[in-house]
């Protein structure tokens, strides 16, 4: 385990992260209605521009591997971050609220003001990041402490899922359609959501991969960041932001899907460390492979028909979140 902790051990796991996440989209590119042998899946990508199998490839499931990529490592990206400037091991979008105030901006949207459905994601940052600013505030005293930061995150988090839950029940009619958004569903998505949400995903993740090392530096510490010359609370900011901005997009595509900001960091820092120049590329992989994954599980467990990605994702994150807490003491 120590030689994947120097530099070249842990870009040795990230290529590997990135070979797995290639192997989990052409299995995912290969299973549906019509599965396809890897051979035929090539050819259509590389030659063939027409047919049934090109319509199938190009128009149906490429579109939501990608998408799902996008939106895994959107997650894990924003959990990484979120853990590190909260310094907090169980903070994620999830647990915190963050997902859950991208989602009700995102019903608001959907199902009270349709009319501003170009400004969906917009709408669902502004949750996002509102979240996390109370969040934090809410933990704040003299400090922000761990336990009080996370029973900070899952009050508002409650409190926001219930609001969430009044509205659907307000507009039932139309509340059929916000189901798969719920629960967390790659199902009929598409090029229009990759083009809808792509830019800010870019945006957020190229943030991230810039301020990595100056979270390696707020680890250190706010007193020795500052002596570092780094200025603490525009940069804990503009990591807020980059999370909020990441969580919110990945919301407006694929809804809430949780656990995958929380498992994905973690499983990455036990192999690599705490480095943040490769824990944020690693999570970022490991969490487009754990969502493409999931989706294809869900596509093959109950053929023809299919379980939402968030259901084989919720069935997992329980177990590996109560592992954590058995793990790990978290009163001090």
């Amino acid at each position: 385990m120590k030689a994947l902790r120097t530099n070249s051990g842990r870009l040795v796991v990230v290529v590997f992260l990135a070979l797995l996440l290639v192997g989990a989209m052409l299995l995912s590119l290969r299973f549906g209605a019509l599965k396809l042998s890897f051979g035929e899946i090539l050819e259509t990508l590389f030659q063939r521009r027409d047919g049934i199998d090109y319509q199938i490839v190009f128009n149906i499931r490429l579109p939501r591997v990608l998408l799902g990529a996008m939106v895994g490592a959107s997650l894990a990206v924003a959990g990484t971050i979120l853990q590190g400037v909260m310094r907090n091991p169980l903070a994620s979008p999830g647990i915190i609220g963050v997902s859950a105030g991208g989602g009700l901006a995102g019903i608001l949207v959907m199902l009270a003001l349709p009319q501003f459905g170009a400004f969906l994601v917009p709408a669902a940052f502004c949750g996002s990041l509102g979240t996390a600013v109370l969040v934090y505030l809410l933990a704040w005293r003299r400090g922000v402490n761990p336990v009080r930061l996370i029973l900070a995150g899952v009050a508002v988090s409650s409190m926001l899922g219930a609001f969430s839950s009044t509205i659907l029940l307000l507009n039932a009619e139309q509340a059929g359609g916000v189901l798969d958004f719920t629960i967390g569903s790659l199902a009929t998505r598409s090029w229009p959501q990759i083009r809808q949400a792509g830019p800010y995903m870019a945006a957020g993740l190229a943030a991230a991969l810039f301020l990595s090392r100056r979270l390696n530096i707020l680890a250190l510490g706010d007193e020795v960041a500052a002596g570092l010359g780094i200025r603490v609370e525009r940069t804990r900011l503009l990591l807020l932001t980059s999370a909020a901005l990441l969580a919110a997009s990945a919301v407006s595509v694929a809804g809430l899907l949780g656990f995958v900001g929380l498992i994905a960091p973690h499983i990455v820092r036990i192999v690599i460390g705490t480095d943040n120049r490769f824990l944020v590329p690693g999570s970022a992989l490991f969490g487009a492979a754990m969502v493409v994954g999931c989706d294809t599980a869900g596509r093959m467990v109950m053929e023809p028909s299919e379980l939402p990605a968030g259901v084989i994702m919720s069935l997992l994150g329980p177990p590996f979140f109560l592992w954590l807490l058995r793990r790990h003491s978290y009163e001090a």
